[in-house]
């Protein structure tokens, strides 16, 4: 099977590597020409490509020819994104209307919840969020609605792992909201076997969140991260009124009968 990979960043290398290692052949995209060097050393077909939002007229088109197209590239923030994200994904959408692809995985986000106070599934999306998480809802109804390829559209919830230590992203800080709510993450590991199995199982047609069971609060799981490292935790407002949500990923364990490496994101500090 073939499998291109759209943004080898953060997560997207390491998928790369992870499907390479399970026998794929994998292509991936990158927007820095310098790091085009640094995919092929992985053994990674490398490709520039950049959307602006429409894709660089000199992309080559042999990237979309690949079984499954996995969509890796999150909204930038600007003012603007409301307009500009949805041009990039109708942009992206138009050349795989007339590619091979067959199968695509759409990487979305948990900002497309509202924080309302009680546990969130995949039905519960609303406008009332950020421009970006508006921005990926209209994406992700682009994807579910273009008829080349059967899509599935994965939901993360904050991420970290490796070169993203939660314990620097609050260290030392004083904030005037309330450490009492619970956190929504997911850890590096977990979003790598998730998309494996999503590949492996054939499931598509499906809209999935991807969040650990356990939601410890944010002054636990940052004040644990900061100290780990030795740094100086956060001290939050005494207010326990913030709102919150809490994501729930029952149907992904289900549907992939798939078990969080780690339930609780404590473990994996």
């Amino acid at each position: 099977m073939h499998i291109s990979i759209l943004g080898c960043g953060w997560l997207g290398l390491p998928l790369a590597q992870t499907l390479l290692e399970r026998g794929y052949s994998v292509k991936g995209s990158t927007t820095h020409e310098e790091k085009l060097s640094q995919l092929e050393t992985h053994g990674i077909t490398p490709y520039l490509i950049r959307f602006s939002p429409e894709i660089n007229k000199d992309y080559q088109a042999d990237f979309f020819d690949s079984d499954v197209l996995i969509v890796n590239i999150p909204p930038k923030r600007s003012q603007e994104v409301l307009s500009e994200y949805p041009q990039q994904i109708a942009s992206l959408l138009q050349i795989v209307q007339h590619s091979s692809v067959k199968k695509l995985l759409f990487v979305s986000s948990t900002s497309v919840y509202p924080n309302i106070n009680r546990v969130v599934r995949e039905s519960d999306t609303s406008q009332e969020v950020k421009a970006s998480g508006q921005a990926l809802l209209v994406a992700e109804r682009m994807v579910q609605e273009q008829s080349r390829a059967m899509a599935t559209i994965l939901r993360f919830c904050g991420l970290f792992g490796p070169d993203r230590n939660p314990g620097r992203f609050l260290a030392g800080r004083t904030l005037d909201s309330s450490g009492q709510v619970p956190v929504n993450m997911i850890h590096l590991d977990d979003c790598l076997a998730i998309i494996v199995q999503i590949i492996e199982q054939n499931v598509w047609g499906e809209t999935f969140n991807a969040c650990a069971d356990q939601h410890p609060s944010k002054e636990e799981f940052y004040g644990a991260a900061a100290r780990i490292l030795k740094f100086d935790p956060p001290k939050f407002a005494a207010t326990e009124e913030d709102a919150y949500k809490l994501v729930d990923s029952t149907k992904i364990q289900d549907r992939l009968n798939y078990r969080f490496i780690y339930r609780n994101p404590m473990e994996a500090l």
